[in-house]
């Protein structure tokens, strides 16, 4: 796949899947191109080459807002929340396609038991709530729509270690509930801890793709990206 800015290339033959079950992070530094590639997967950004998938269809031509209903939600790097609407008006505008908007009570019976922090806070303003908080409404709109493919872009960007800790908890458990997930992370460590398999981004390339322990195990990830010195010992089994 290839995405172009006007005419710099942002990501060049870029090559990832994700099957059914999986939970899969995409690491690497600023600027590698994580987010346009989140982007692109949404149908935010035009593929200028090459093609994506899913189920076996392709998307690639597909207008922005067909992406939702073959079942991809994303969440946005900065959460992008209405402020001003409630909790619970976001979480509904998660659940507009006819499909999901049939199981609108169940879907937030569902996203209330995965972050019951919210039940107390569904008629206050989005914008009232903490910084983790919000995180949780986001990714919780985006369940509202009750995807078979999670985009997430960042989740813990701008929050406290701990509350990064517990968010990549419900990560998991939303995983285990059977919803495939593709994570964009800065946090290497966390990211690898979660994944199922992990790839490398840089300067718009898959530089290397394994499973996490392989990943860690590799010189250039643990110095890079773990802050590790080249004779520290991949960690072991817990």
């Amino acid at each position: 796949m290839q995405v172009n800015y006007g005419a710099a290339v942002a990501l060049r033959g870029v090559s990832l899947h994700v099957e059914f079950g999986e939970l899969v992070c995409v690491v690497g530094p600023n600027g590698a191109g994580k987010s346009t590639l989140i982007n692109a997967i949404a149908g935010l950004h035009p593929v200028a080459a090459g093609a994506m998938t899913l189920n076996g269809r392709d998307l690639t031509r597909l207008p922005a807002h067909r992406f939702c209903a073959e079942g991809i939600a994303v969440v946005p790097e900065g959460r992008r929340l209405f402020t001003a609407l409630t909790v619970r008006e976001n979480l509904e505008l998660g659940s507009y396609l006819p499909a999901a908007k049939a199981r609108r009570l169940a879907s937030l019976d569902h996203v209330c038991a995965l972050f019951p922090a919210l039940v107390e806070k569904l008629d206050q303003p989005a914008g009232a709530l903490s910084g983790g908080q919000q995180q949780m409404v986001a990714i919780a709109r985006a369940l509202m729509a009750r995807p078979r493919l999670l985009l997430l872009d960042e989740p813990s960007l701008g929050l406290a270690p701990v509350i990064v800790r517990e968010m990549f908890g419900m990560i998991e458990r939303i995983h285990a509930d059977g919803v495939a997930v593709l994570l964009v992370e800065q946090n290497v460590a966390l990211a690898l801890d979660v994944a199922t398999r992990a790839y490398v981004l840089e300067e718009g390339r898959i530089v290397a793709e394994d499973a996490p322990a392989a990943l860690r195990a590799q010189p250039h990830i643990r110095r890079v990206y773990l802050g590790l010195g080249m004779d520290s010992s991949p960690p072991g089994p817990a």
